[in-house]
């Protein structure tokens, strides 16, 4: 058997076919090798091992604002400190609800706690929650309060609308405008007790 030294710059005119098989693998580890290197040159070495990724080699896009999620209402307000309601007298209360007051918590929310009114029995018959915040959760806190979907329309001078329906533990009437929104929840069946507290509520506060 002949022996040939294989030469990638120069060939051979009479060589066997073991040999031209040899003379293309060469060729090929060759090229690979160049190839290989400008990718690593060029930072993308990554894309030519096709692991993980889109492979498009282009930055994700932001989220659309109109992708993000709404603001939603605040949690219900606590008792927290005993009375009195800064903003709203327990005679009113008794004389819109019917019912003797034996006191009066307020909530930590600043400036206008919410009033949790009681009977005598300690159980609470009407709380008053204001909300001053941005236009959307207002309107989501009345919306949580009395859904659209079950409650019937109330709307009050002003410019003042929202819900009001009977609940399990009575009735709730609640209206937003702007940023605010007046929840009223009594444990009477009529919405209209909790209507003329909210009308007290928003004058004495000046919504």
């Amino acid at each position: 058997m002949s022996l040939y030294v294989i030469d990638v710059g120069s060939r051979p005119r009479n060589r066997s076919p073991l040999a031209a098989v040899l003379d293309c693998q060469v060729m090929r580890t060759t090229r690979t090798t160049a190839v290989l290197a400008v990718l690593v040159a060029m930072g993308v070495s990554g894309a030519a091992g096709g692991c993980g990724g889109s492979g498009s080699g282009q930055p994700t896009a932001p989220a659309s604002p109109g992708a993000q999620q709404e603001p939603g209402a605040p949690p219900p307000p606590e008792p927290a400190a005993d009375g009195p309601c800064p903003y709203l007298d327990e005679t009113v209360v008794e004389q819109a609800n019917g019912q003797r007051v034996g006191a009066v918590r307020i909530s930590s929310d600043q400036p206008d706690p919410a009033c949790f009114f009681e009977r005598g029995d300690g159980t609470v018959q009407l709380r008053t929650w204001v909300v001053e915040a941005t236009p959307e959760i207002a309107r989501a806190t009345v919306d949580a309060a009395a859904p659209v979907a079950t409650s019937d329309l109330a709307e009050l001078p002003g410019g003042w609308s929202g819900g009001s329906q009977p609940t399990e533990e009575g009735a709730v009437f609640a209206v937003a405008k702007d940023g605010a929104a007046v929840v009223i929840t009594t444990n009477q069946e009529q919405t209209f007790k909790a209507r003329r507290v909210a009308e007290q509520v928003i004058a004495n506060l000046g919504l």
